[in-house]
């Protein structure tokens, strides 16, 4: 039995993708996606907030929501998949879950996604500000 999943790990590797970069839930990506219109191939922008990962290898699969015209719209896409023209990271959210399904009900300020930028400057200012009153 070992045998054959060696086999099949070597079939999936042929297939994996080395361009995608590492993200997570609660990321924010931007990408370009393939779209057929006709008989010509476009490239259509996707941007949003990864709000779940599963799977591993060539099935693994994640899902981006944004809102569009007041309107959340959710897609998931297989992350090796040659539909994928980019994928680049634009921020990193701090998130204490593994799937944000949460976000669906939220709106406006309310279904932002807090960075983790966020934390790392606040205690810079507070130290700034007790050098200032020294």
């Amino acid at each position: 039995m070992a045998g054959l999943l060696g086999k099949l790990k070597l079939v999936e590797k042929a297939h994996l993708r080395t361009d995608i970069p590492a993200f997570n839930v609660g990321d924010t990506v931007k990408m370009k996606i393939k779209v057929q219109e006709a008989d010509k191939v476009r490239l259509h922008s996707w941007e949003g907030i990864v709000i779940a990962k599963r799977g591993i290898g060539v099935k693994a699969a994640f899902t981006v929501r944004k809102l569009t015209f007041g309107e959340g719209v959710e897609k998931t896409f297989p992350l090796h998949t040659p539909v994928i023209a980019s994928l680049k990271v634009v921020s990193k959210g701090k998130v204490k879950r593994a799937k944000l399904f949460y976000l669906r009900e939220k709106t406006g300020k309310g279904a932002r996604v807090e960075s983790e930028l966020a934390g790392v400057l606040a205690p810079q200012a507070a130290v700034s500000e007790t050098a200032k009153a020294e």
